[in-house]
């Protein structure tokens, strides 16, 4: 890769070009994010993931400029197009934008106007009226007529002509720039009802009659607009003022005040109209696009991390429900590694009798199998399901605890659910996820497509490759950064694995199935395909819990047991006694063991390993219990106070579970009695807040909640707008229902009807 491009990342980040240089070459050499962030912080200058993930995704974006750039100079070779002055210019382009710019003249191009002009024979006359000496332009005109080629009058040459210029100024980069920058800057995003749609398209009501400025427009709202317009209720358009734009356009192209400047100047302002306002107005929807894209996939990723990574009960045996009235409530039961012992349909919620033999059945369950946790479905018959349970005067030391089961059903029919339980049917695998989720959320959760978990907005409006790729690169992130038990892990969970991924994953679990238990790290290295590279790679974050090698089960690296077993030597002990005094480990000077490939930071990460060898970082598991009585939407009274868990984040707010089968939403003014400006600065996914209900529209099932100690109280906010909720259907699938669309204020609502219009933008790309 290019110096430069090292140079320009580094200023970018604000870091050396050395680290950007180093952490590219292990990249290169396929070394992974987790692992080049945890154990090559000399390397790196102790980069974090962020930065690490950043200059990945850099360096990929630049290595398509300069596919790109390749592209343009092959293309321009072959047509012998290419000059010395534009192959500069070409290689000088730092932006795609400026590439694409410069190329544009030279673009093989559809049949135009320009180009019927050009075939008339009327570009002389065009370069004589761009210069814009004085002469008179119709006697110029006069001498370009020719029935021959079309031409009858002088009005036809001079329009011709105009054609040709308004081409000419429609390439020019530097007009392309001034107007790049007049769009992203003074733009406005208008909205407007089509004209057939006024009653059918009632949920983007608050769109019908909508703008504010293009530079400033939150993400949820442009793609919640681009949405309307998708659906065909909404007319969208992204354009500055037209005057400030041709006044600018008219200071590059309009030299003086002579009769073929005023023909340039007819010519800038059909251009602008005809080619360039339309050109620009796709570059801005493009790029709103992008950066609405970026903060919702940002956002997305965030909630998923902290989903994945919620506090684990740990391994108990468990009773998991999947609730259901009908249907019946499937019951399964599960050892402390999630094996499932036995399952059985029960009824509690038909009829007394039922309910006596479901109780019996339950009763029956924890006394057999040891139950230590009951988990149930927060789905349908959730919180009835609860009640029940706890009607049953159970030990205390055995929870109730209610389990966000979105994403399960997606499981119970996927072929891995079919894998490892061919034999039973899809609502006992969905009880076993269930119970499982509950045990440990990450090893579970893996097992989901993220996108189907339901943490995020927009999930389906945003380009589906960065998606994907940001919610992989979390999964990795956060796998890692707990650690792996090989023994146990299934392969879904092990492909994750830093240096692994499914092929070699599988043969770790095959090899586990037909050797026994992995008895140390460097059996690893007898699984089939698993080489030196993926060993370094992966070691660090597989534990082996068992071995007799303590350090087997933390995450000090296996390159680095020399120098524990240096440490141990030099304080005449073992690892494991250094390990677990830690008077000896502060007798320890670290300066003393520094080498060339060695250096403080990794000296400190071992240290904390050895105090704390395969901790878990996440956080200890706490059980939220919802309010008695609370069960649905009817027994909300506006002003009750109740507990709930935070079940989603998005960029207006934040919904939460209150156990009504509903979530309500925390908008951003009611998160906080000051000012919020980001919805993950008060709360995180899976969090118990303290709310309070606001309003409650039980025919829409919209819930309003609040977080403040004076709920309702006016908090400073920086845009009106925002105190408005976001389009129906902007949080996702599954239960989230979010609240009343975004709209202008209320008295600039409803007091005169809207003024639909057709698609003069659609129209206006379909002429050209």
């Amino acid at each position: 890769m290019n110096q430069l491009y090292y140079e320009k990342i580094a200023k970018e980040l604000s870091i050396t070009s050395q680290q950007v240089s180093d952490t590219a070459s292990m990249i290169a050499e396929g070394a992974t994010v987790p692992f080049i962030a945890r154990y090559r912080k000399e390397v790196t200058g102790s980069l974090d993931e962020v930065a690490i993930t950043a200059i990945r995704d850099r360096l990929q974006q630049l290595a398509e400029l300069d596919d790109r750039r390749a592209a343009v100079l092959k293309s321009l070779t072959e047509r012998n197009l290419l000059t010395a002055e534009l192959e500069e210019k070409i290689a000088a382009a730092e932006t795609m934008s400026v590439l694409e710019d410069i190329y544009l003249p030279f673009r093989p191009k559809r049949r135009t106007r320009a180009t019927v002009a050009r075939e008339k024979g009327l570009e002389p006359l065009a370069e004589r009226i761009f210069a814009q000496e004085e002469m008179d332009v119709a006697l110029e005109a006069a001498a370009f007529i020719s029935e021959e080629k079309g031409v009858a009058t002088a009005d036809d040459a001079l329009a011709g002509a105009r054609d040709i210029i308004a081409e000419w100024v429609n390439e020019n980069q530097d007009a392309r720039a001034k107007m790049r920058t007049l769009f992203l800057e003074k733009g406005i995003i208008q909205s407007k009802v089509l004209t057939d749609k006024i009653e059918t398209g009632i949920k983007y009501k608050d769109y019908y009659e909508w703008e504010e400025p293009v530079a400033s427009a939150p993400s949820h709202r442009v793609l919640a607009l681009r949405r309307g317009e998708r659906e065909e209720f909404l007319m969208l358009r992204m354009t500055p003022p037209d005057q400030e734009a041709l006044t600018t356009l008219e200071e590059l192209f309009v030299k003086n005040s002579t009769q073929a400047a005023e023909q340039v100047r007819l010519a800038v302002h059909d251009s602008y109209k005809r080619l360039l306002s339309l050109s620009m107005e796709t570059e801005v929807r493009l790029t709103t696009k992008k950066r609405a894209d970026e903060t919702a996939i940002k956002i997305f990723a965030d909630n998923l991390r902290q989903l994945l990574l919620a506090p684990p009960l740990g391994q108990k045996a468990v009773l998991a429900i999947d609730p259901g009235f009908r249907t019946g409530c499937k019951t399964v039961c599960l050892d402390r590694q999630g094996k499932l012992l036995a399952h059985e349909a029960i009824f509690p919620l038909l009829s007394e009798k039922a309910r006596e033999a479901a109780a019996q059945a339950v009763r029956e369950f924890c006394r057999k199998y040891s139950i230590e946790a009951i988990a149930v479905g927060n789905g349908t018959a959730g919180r009835e399901t609860e009640a029940f349970l706890k009607s049953l005067n159970l030990p205390q030391e055995i929870p109730v605890v209610m389990v966000n089961e979105s994403g399960a059903s997606i499981y119970s029919a996927s072929k891995l659910a079919r894998d490892e339980f061919p034999d039973e049917d899809i609502t006992v695998r969905g009880a076993v996820s269930i119970g499982r989720r509950l045990m440990d959320p990450l090893a579970e959760l893996v097992k989901i497509e993220p996108k189907a978990i339901g943490v995020g907005q927009y999930q389906h409006d945003v380009d589906q490759d960065d998606l994907q790729r940001c919610l992989d690169d979390m999964v990795v992130s956060c796998v890692n950064a707990v650690g792996v038990e090989v023994n146990t892990a299934s392969a879904q969970l092990l492909s994750y694995v830093s240096g692994l991924g499914p092929a070699l994953a599988e043969n770790i679990v095959k090899y586990r199935d037909e050797n026994g238990p992995f008895p140390a790290r460097n059996a690893l290295k007898k699984v089939k395909r698993l080489g030196d590279k993926a060993f370094e790679q992966a070691a660090g974050f597989l534990r082996i819990r068992e071995s007799q090698n303590p350090l087997d089960a933390s995450a000090v690296h296996p390159e680095s047991y020399p120098i524990v077993e240096k440490m141990a030597q030099d304080q005449g002990c073992t690892v494991r006694d250094l390990m677990a005094d830690e008077a000896r480990r502060q007798k320890i000077i670290l300066t003393d063991y520094i080498t060339d490939k060695v250096g403080l930071p990794t000296l400190k990460d071992i240290m904390a390993e050895l105090a704390k060898p395969g901790r878990d970082p996440r956080e200890q598991f706490e059980n939220v219990v919802f309010a008695e009585g609370i069960e649905k939407i009817s027994d909300l009274i506006v002003g009750m106070k109740l507990t709930g868990v935070v079940t989603n984040i998005t960029a207006f707010g934040a919904f939460v579970d209150i156990g009504v089968h509903q979530d309500g939403l925390v908008h951003l003014s009611e998160m906080a009695d000051r000012f919020v400006k980001v919805p993950a600065d008060v709360v995180k996914v899976n969090q118990k807040v303290e709310v309070t209900v606001l309003a409650v529209d039980s025919d829409r099932k919209r819930i309003s909640l609040s977080m403040k100690k004076n709920p309702g109280e006016k908090t400073p906010v920086r845009d009106k707008a925002e105190q408005k909720v976001p389009a129906a259907g902007t949080a996702g699938e599954h239960k989230i229902k979010p609240g009343k669309p975004h709209g202008p204020d209320e008295k600039k609502r409803g007091k005169e009807p809207p003024k639909p219009f057709n698609n003069p933008f659609a129209d206006a790309l379909r002429r050209r």
